[in-house]
């Protein structure tokens, strides 16, 4: 509403309204958007948990088959869950202060990452409501997670474009100027990132601020990509595709970073509250949608590594026990492998920030090395 109403007062009215001119400025909106998000989710943060409480909305604990994982948990049952409605709430609110709400990617963005907050908020209730740990069945999710994938490759294959040159495929990092066609294909593989993502950053909230800490320092990354991507000069220094308009997404970006990061301020261990998959899936979702609006989904397994070796350790794991009956980690996600292998929960989860940032520096690298 910030740039809808007041910018243009200040192009009407230089004299009264001149300084009304910063508002078009993406890295202002952004770092502002980015304040605003966490200040709204640190001050509403106290209020929303105790209402979790008061409505006893608690997180029920896996413990069938995993003895052990329950007896280093079970002081954790009953925390209230659901914290990602905090968390897109927060977000809403502030892309509606600072965002161009007429711009098509950030709607576009906005909507897959609300509908997978959707889904992942039934998925949260169905298990409060049978008080049990598996909610929604995990087909149902998928089937809904590829919908929404297919969605968004459809819209961008049939109606919007991203770029007229090179609308409907792949570009590689490390080389210059190399871009794979997909065709009609560009629709499941668009919604196959959006599952991978949507998945892989559920299967990372699995210990005290570990999928939060992790996202927000992924989204910080991306918010970088976002801008220079849309601009012309930048995108031509670094040689990646100009998209246009992509540098509103820098402003949806910083959003999710600042509140992802107000929530982590109730969320580092003890967790008072947990993002449940109303958060999760939410935000994975929100990071395939902006890596395929800025056509860096390659870049994504890179930058996002922490979520991918999750949920390459869930694969491998099932995959091993079905052919050779054997188990290659102690239990996975990875992240409770180094649990049982005796880790303190505060230790696994700030080294996972760490590995989690020299991805991204990893990933940003590449930029330089084309």
């Amino acid at each position: 509403m910030v740039y809808e109403y007041l910018f243009p007062l200040s192009v009407m009215y230089p004299g009264t309204f001149g300084m009304f001119n910063v508002f078009q400025y993406i890295t202002f909106r952004a770092a502002m958007a980015a304040s605003t998000a966490m200040v709204l989710g640190v001050a509403l943060g106290p209020w929303f948990i105790q209402w979790l409480i008061h409505m006893k909305i608690g997180q029920t604990i896996r413990g069938e088959g995993v003895k052990d994982l329950y007896e280093k948990h079970k002081d954790k049952a009953g925390t209230p869950t659901m914290g990602g409605t905090l968390i897109l709430a927060s977000v809403a609110l502030s892309i509606l202060i600072w965002g161009n709400l007429h711009n098509q990617l950030v709607l576009t963005a906005m909507t897959v990452t609300m509908a997978l907050g959707l889904l992942g908020f039934i998925d949260d209730y169905t298990k409060l409501k049978k008080k049990e740990y598996k909610g929604v069945r995990a087909r149902q999710k998928l089937f809904v997670q590829f919908g929404v994938g297919l969605g968004l490759g459809a819209m961008l294959y049939f109606l919007h474009p991203l770029s007229p040159e090179q609308p409907y495929g792949l570009s590689l990092p490390f080389i210059k100027h190399t871009f794979i066609p997909l065709g009609i294909l560009y629709i499941p593989f668009v919604a196959c990132v959006v599952t991978g993502t949507s998945n892989a950053v559920n299967l990372t909230d699995g210990l005290d601020g570990l999928a939060s800490g992790c996202f927000a320092i992924v989204g910080l990354a991306f918010a970088a990509l976002c801008y220079v991507i849309g601009r012309v000069d930048a995108s031509e220094y670094l040689d990646l595709l100009y998209i246009p308009h992509s540098g509103e997404l820098t402003v949806f970006m910083m959003a999710l970073v600042g509140a992802t990061a107000a929530f982590l301020w109730y969320n580092a261990h003890p967790a008072d509250v947990f993002m449940g998959d109303t958060g999760s899936l939410a935000l994975g979702g929100a990071l395939g949608a902006v890596a395929v609006l800025i056509k860096q989904e390659i870049l994504l397994f890179i930058i996002g590594g922490v979520f991918v070796m999750e949920s390459l350790s869930v694969m491998i794991q099932v995959y091993s026990f079905k052919l050779r009956g054997k188990r290659v980690f102690k239990m996975a996600p990875i992240h409770h492998h180094f649990e049982m292998m005796g880790w303190p929960e505060t230790t696994i989860v700030v080294r996972f920030w760490i590995m989690a940032a020299i991805f991204a520096f990893l990933g940003l690298a590449t930029l330089k090395m084309r």
